[in-house]
């Protein structure tokens, strides 16, 4: 495979556990874009967008990310930067999106405490259940067009890595 590699989902997913283990497995330079994000800030999401609002969060991950891909990188994106107008086309022309889906119940227990998750922040668990519900049903459309999908909701870390190793080079003997 050529390019990048875009892993795309919800928060939750784990597309940054599964990142740098898919990385590590593919031999190729791993990339978090919420950490460069952060680093680039110098503060953390929950902060940028406590303080400066989702437009200018948004506007940072798109230039963030214009970046991330390069050298053929793996890239764990944030939830939302796939599901931006335009964006999946433009990371797919520059490389593969691969979706990790996990059902909304999967998704909320993962998340644990959402302190550091700015959308779902001061929600109660049924509230963040339905909040989650409706960016998963506004970001699906996005998300849907990935050329490989892997549905994550029963598998480790490792196996979902492998998994996505196997449909990638699936992908590459097909294109020969």
């Amino acid at each position: 495979m050529r390019g990048a590699i875009w892993l795309v989902g919800m928060m939750g997913a784990g597309k940054s556990t599964v990142g740098a283990r898919l990385a590590q497995r593919l031999g190729r330079p791993f990339v978090d874009s919420d950490a460069l994000i952060c680093a680039r800030a110098g503060k953390q999401i929950a902060e940028i967008f406590e303080h400066d609002g989702e437009s200018a969060f948004r506007a940072l991950e798109a230039e963030v990310v214009e970046r991330a891909g390069e050298d053929g990188a793996v890239v764990a994106l944030g939830g939302g930067a796939a599901a931006q107008p335009g964006a999946a086309g433009r990371l797919a022309a520059r490389g593969t999106l691969v979706y990790l889906r996990a059902r909304p119940e999967t998704l909320l227990e993962r998340i644990g405490d959402p302190g550091s998750r700015p959308l779902l922040a001061g929600l109660g668990v049924a509230e963040r259940l339905a909040r989650i519900e409706a960016l998963l049903a506004e970001r699906e459309p996005a998300y849907a067009s990935a050329r490989v999908i892997v549905d994550v909701d029963e598998w480790d870390e490792a196996a979902v890595a492998e998994q996505v190793a196997a449909m990638l080079d699936s992908l590459e003997q097909e294109s020969r």
